[in-house]
């Protein structure tokens, strides 16, 4: 059902089971899936390409146009996957360049006033909190958790599994399975809590620890730390996960 008091730009390509309620914006260059909830004064701008299942709360603005001095008036894209939650007034801001897209994958939470900058991926499962901010070339992996308040800066990645304390900001990678807190952030723990409530085994949550003992309270070199790990601890993907996180990490991994 889409109201007569909502904008639809005749070009849109709008998929079945469709609700736009009444004072809706959705801009030419739009294509939207099935089964999708479009609330009052959401805004869906140009270059949105939306999955099915969504549902997008009052105030909320996805594929806004970049807020980079890099973009010259591109037609670039911001891409929603499935069954994602968008509250009121987030923004998801498209890409710069039409190489590279802002993309968002699938079952996510992103809550009031969050806002996901220009060429910013998020994977599937993931929670952004109130009033967050992601800064232009980041990304979030599966799982992870932005409670309320933080600040992600440029081009740092966060890693699977990880939760980032309320009011934290980070401006280095965060890597999978662990809490960062604090002011100046750092590692605070692993993640228990959640690798149980999805089924890590108590055995695999130990080699977790271990590895991170190994890479934050051996005082050696972290070319050593990760030698140390691949030498002492039983190999898995979760572990190889981490090293491969740490080993591919651009800006350095938080203290």
């Amino acid at each position: 059902m889409i109201s007569p008091l909502a904008y639809v730009d005749p070009s849109a390509k709008i998929g079945n089971n469709v609700t736009v309620h009444p004072f809706a914006y959705i801009d030419k260059n739009v294509e939207i899936g099935d089964d999708n909830v479009i609330m009052p004064y959401a805004s869906l701008m140009s270059g949105t390409r939306m999955g099915n299942g969504n549902t997008v709360y009052q105030g909320a603005v996805v594929a806004a146009t970049p807020q980079d001095f890099d973009y010259s008036g591109e037609e670039t894209i911001a891409r929603i996957g499935n069954n994602n939650v968008i509250r009121e007034n987030a923004v998801i801001i498209r890409g710069t360049h039409v190489e590279h897209e802002s993309s968002i994958g699938d079952n996510n939470f992103i809550m009031t006033g969050a806002r996901l900058s220009h060429d910013v991926e998020v994977g599937s499962k993931c929670i952004i909190g109130n009033g967050s901010q992601v800064s232009g070339n980041c990304k979030i992996f599966d799982n992870a958790i932005l409670t309320s308040n933080v600040l992600m800066q440029g081009k740092t990645r966060l890693g699977s599994f990880s939760i980032v304390q309320g009011g934290c900001r980070f401006i280095k990678d965060i890597p999978p399975f662990i809490v960062a807190a604090h002011e100046p952030i750092a590692f605070y723990s692993i993640n228990t809590v959640v690798l149980e409530h999805f089924g890590f085994s108590e055995t695999l949550i130990k080699h977790i620890a271990q590895a991170y003992r190994i890479l934050y309270k051996a005082n050696t070199s972290q070319h050593d730390a990760l030698l140390r790990i691949r030498e002492q601890i039983p190999n898995s993907p979760e572990i190889e996960q981490i090293i491969e996180f740490v080993e591919t990490s651009k800006l350095g991994i938080i203290h």
